[in-house]
């Protein structure tokens, strides 16, 4: 992969549900580029197919037509075990609703896509451990997500989500259930792992002030991009 090319592009993707007069048309010739090192805010009523797209970038889902390429790699014609190898290995994902396991300490939490690689005990716990001090939970490792605040069930969540050192991170309404005080407090942290770790951030958010924090912007509307704009903050205007 050249360091010119983009990490995923998309080209003239289509997403269709259903067949005949019932087929829903969720996307309709969709171009994308993302390059490593990007932050992107993906808005777009609900319907607009800005879920759908999200999907698809996260091996989640396929598309109907049209190509996904993840560094060069055509994703369609990976088979459903090389997906599921490639989520494993260069996607993180952080969502609304935590997706935590009730009965289980924070640790236990964040070691989980350990478990699925097949890392050692020792290995995951350290990992784990070192993945919670990022996010600010040292400390807090034997805390089942009852015992947690929702701000800090989010932390366990994203630290979770980049115990792997993922290339990518995919969030999806990641302060949907927060209030504005621990939503800016998640916001800075995506941030910093953009800004200081290089991780490549998609973010899907009905929230300008949390869209804001991105560096562009990508609106969807009836199942096609409406816009495309980077965010010019006030800190590089200044410099």
């Amino acid at each position: 992969m050249n360091s010119k090319d983009p990490l995923i592009q998309l080209r003239d993707v289509t997403k269709v549900y259903g067949e005949g007069p019932a087929a829903v048309h969720a996307l309709r010739g969709v171009d994308l580029k993302i390059g490593q090192g990007d932050f992107v805010a993906v808005m777009g009523a609900s319907g607009s197919g800005k879920s759908t797209c999200m999907n698809i970038l996260g091996c989640l889902d396929t598309p109907t037509a049209g190509c996904y390429a993840f560094r060069d790699i055509e994703v369609g014609k990976l088979s459903r075990d090389q997906r599921a190898l490639l989520r494993r290995h260069y996607l993180g994902f952080v969502f609304q609703s935590f997706n935590l396991l009730n009965r289980t300490s924070a640790l236990e939490n964040v070691e989980l896509p350990l478990v699925y690689r097949g890392a050692s005990a020792r290995k995951r716990r350290e990992a784990a451990r070192e993945a919670l001090e990022v996010v600010g939970l040292r400390g807090w490792e034997t805390h089942s997500p009852a015992e947690l605040s929702g701000g800090q069930q989010q932390r366990v969540a994203i630290a979770r989500a980049i115990v792997t050192r993922p290339l990518v991170l995919l969030a999806d309404e990641p302060t949907g259930n927060l209030d504005s005080e621990r939503s800016q407090e998640i916001m800075q942290l995506l941030k910093s792992f953009n800004d200081d770790l290089g991780i490549t951030i998609l973010m899907v958010t009905h929230e300008p002030d949390m869209a804001s924090y991105a560096k562009r912007v990508v609106t969807f509307i009836d199942g096609l991009i409406e816009s495309d704009k980077r965010i010019r903050h006030q800190v590089e205007a200044a410099s």
